[in-house]
């Protein structure tokens, strides 16, 4: 494959959020350890991988598109950046294309790839949430992607039984960050002493503060109306102070708002229970340890739409791992206050379903193992095995299958 050519190993990764761009930082960091100069990487990335040596093919700030409404409105640009990211790819010729997360995007874009040129290894880090909707997409994606870096430890055993291509469990990056999630001794004493710290975690993105604010903040003052003593925290990042701080105007309880990452870790690791948005930061609790009550509110469309697709029992991720659903959730029309505060007071004491929370988040460490090796360690061994064997043994699995067409894109 080398033959000819270039003797540097050339990588094109594209990651299109800041988890994502995490993700392919700590993996670009790994494999120019293993190899050195002779590795070039080229893409779509963050401020993150830039750090890394990625010069971006756009600012990944022109994907920040949320709601319905705003993609389609976007919709030329969107399908404008796919396309023309997949010409980059295509005109590089990598040894291997890395796609990261964000499958809205990232997954058309190897579907034009692989049509375009089907000896290019393509690895998909972070799986589709196939195993809650959708689940025809792992058979879909046999015919475009040749390996999945699954970061939850279910997800090799749900692409086995869909007929999808091969996965493996790298691990959670969060598996990583343990040490700052956990309590120290004088930490532990807070989290246990009065009046107990309570946090509320609205969401990180501004649609999701939009859905939940109010009815967090109802909530609260109602805990508070009935005479619960707490000490609330919110912990946010810096882009959203400003839309918090204009959220919270008319809260009749007015939390503490802690700004960045190093300031949310410091208030996880003495908080007594929390109040989430459901999404990844309920294993990020889980893993600290804390107690939670979930909620989630979309628009009537999204509400509509995701009724009819949700196959599993729970959306909580904490409870989809554990594989069992300790942590309660309240969705929708459930999202009320008259229903979060009895929830949530329940955590505040020592409740049966305050102790079976934290039984039950006391197995993760062994349900998330990765061994010795850490996620970004076990990625690259992946990328790197990948890029070994090619497409040689690929382009027969893939003659197999429907090959995928640019017009399926939408």
């Amino acid at each position: 494959m080398m033959q000819g050519r270039d003797p540097k190993r050339k990588i094109f990764l594209i990651a299109t959020e800041e988890s994502g761009d995490r993700l392919g930082s700590a993996l670009m960091k790994v494999l120019r350890q293993r190899l050195g100069d002779g590795v070039q990487f080229v893409g779509v990335g963050g401020h993150t991988m830039a750090r890394q040596g990625l010069e971006t093919l756009f600012p990944i700030e022109q994907l920040s598109i949320v709601g319905f409404a705003a993609v389609v409105q976007q919709l030329p640009k969107i399908l404008r950046l796919i396309r023309e990211t997949a010409e980059a790819v295509t005109e590089a010729a990598p040894d291997a294309l890395v796609i990261i997360d964000s499958p809205d995007f990232t997954h058309r874009v190897a579907r034009r790839v692989r049509t375009r040129n089907p000896a290019i290894p393509i690895v998909d880090y972070v799986s589709p949430q196939l195993w809650a909707w959708r689940p025809g997409r792992a058979r879909t994606m046999l015919g475009y992607v040749d390996h999945v870096l699954g970061l939850l430890p279910f997800e090799p055993e749900e692409y086995r039984k869909l007929g999808g291509p091969p996965c493996s469990y790298v691990g959670h990056p969060l598996i990583e960050q343990l040490p700052s999630l956990r309590p120290n001794a004088e930490e532990q004493a807070r989290r246990d002493g009065e009046p107990p710290v309570l946090l509320v975690l609205p969401g990180s993105r501004r649609s999701e503060i939009r859905h939940h604010l109010d009815v967090f903040g109802a909530t609260l003052g109602r805990l508070q109306t009935e005479g619960r003593a707490f000490e609330l925290m919110l912990p946010t990042m810096p882009h959203l102070e400003t839309t918090i701080r204009e959220g919270i105007a008319n809260w009749l309880v007015k939390p503490q708002i802690v700004v960045g990452e190093n300031e949310k870790r410091a208030a996880f690791r003495i908080a007594r229970a929390a109040l989430a948005k459901s999404g990844t930061v309920t294993l990020e609790l889980a893993l600290s340890g804390i107690p939670m009550v979930t909620a989630y509110r979309v628009g009537a469309i999204e509400a509509f739409i995701l009724r009819r697709a949700i196959r599993v029992s729970s959306v909580i991720l904490a409870n989809l791992v554990i594989g069992k659903d300790v942590i309660p959730e309240f969705l929708q029309e459930d999202c009320t206050p008259e229903k979060l505060a009895p929830a949530l007071t329940q955590l505040l004491t020592d409740s049966p379903l305050r102790r079976q929370q934290v039984e039950a988040f006391a197995q993760l460490d062994t349900i998330m193992s990765t061994g010795n090796k850490s996620p970004s360690v076990l990625a690259a061994d992946i990328v790197l095995a990948t890029m070994r064997k090619g497409r040689r043994a690929g382009l027969d699995v893939y003659s197999s299958v429907d090959a995928p067409s640019d017009a399926s894109d939408f």
